[in-house]
């Protein structure tokens, strides 16, 4: 088996670039999840059943162009996941090809973190962050954060910081509105809301009609990214459970 040094061509399938990951969410719509992208599913390695390596076995079997493993407040899966394909490609030789690394799903670290926003618990996603920056560690071992930590406007900057893109997750799920909420976080510099969720958990994954349009609307007059994910917890990554 030949050295990856013999392949310098080759595409890296995991990636903490923020820029690359913003241009994939210029062009996400209501079509891109669950078969083209996914930007929100768990492991066990938090509240999630399957394993980073389960998981893996999905995105390629689904032909994933690109998706995240967002745990809670850890980025142990991500982590197993990295090595589940970096070895899954050395058993696979002929993925070294440009025409094979071209059909291979793109990994982005990701992470859930619990944080308060207009006194309100709310959900934040954090992606393609260095998990190094000091002003992040922290937030990677394992539980909630607490006290000052927990505000929204110091989890956004720490996202930001490590060089990550800071999104709200599913903000019709929470005690007060969209309408309240969106405006509060686009404020704060937030850079985008998952704007496309399955708020009615129908077996077949698609995003709630009325409540998209919502979110989608506040998206557009705030100026942010709009994401799409499954938010799988169970045993398949095109539902929630």
């Amino acid at each position: 088996m030949a050295e990856p040094s013999a392949y310098p061509s080759s595409r890296p399938l995991t990636s903490q670039s923020a820029q690359e990951l913003q241009q994939v969410f210029q062009q996400i719509t209501h079509h891109s999840c669950p078969h083209h992208y996914n930007f929100h599913m768990h492991t066990h390695c938090s509240d999630g059943k399957l394993s980073p390596g389960e998981l893996m076995e999905q995105a390629i079997s689904l032909q994933l162009k690109g998706f995240s493993i967002t745990d809670h407040h850890t980025i142990q899966g991500y982590k197993q996941a990295c090595q589940w394909l970096e070895n899954w490609r050395w058993k696979h030789p002929s993925t070294w090809s440009a025409s094979h690394q071209a059909k291979l799903p793109r990994l982005w670290c990701g992470v859930e973190i619990t944080s308060s926003l207009l006194d309100v618990d709310v959900h934040i996603l954090g992606y393609a962050f260095n998990p190094e920056h000091a002003a992040f560690k922290h937030y990677l071992q394992g539980g909630s954060p607490s006290g000052n930590d927990r505000d929204a406007a110091v989890v956004i900057r720490a996202i930001q910081a490590a060089g990550g893109v800071a999104v709200l997750a599913h903000p019709v799920r929470y005690r007060r509105p969209p309408e309240e909420l969106i405006p509060a976080a686009a404020a704060l510099g937030i850079d985008g809301v998952e704007t496309y969720y399955a708020y009615d958990h129908p077996p077949e994954w698609r995003p709630t009609p009325k409540k998209t349009e919502r979110v989608q609307e506040l998206a557009d007059t705030y100026d942010l990214l709009s994401t799409c994910g499954t938010d799988s917890h169970g045993m398949t990554l095109t539902r929630r459970v």
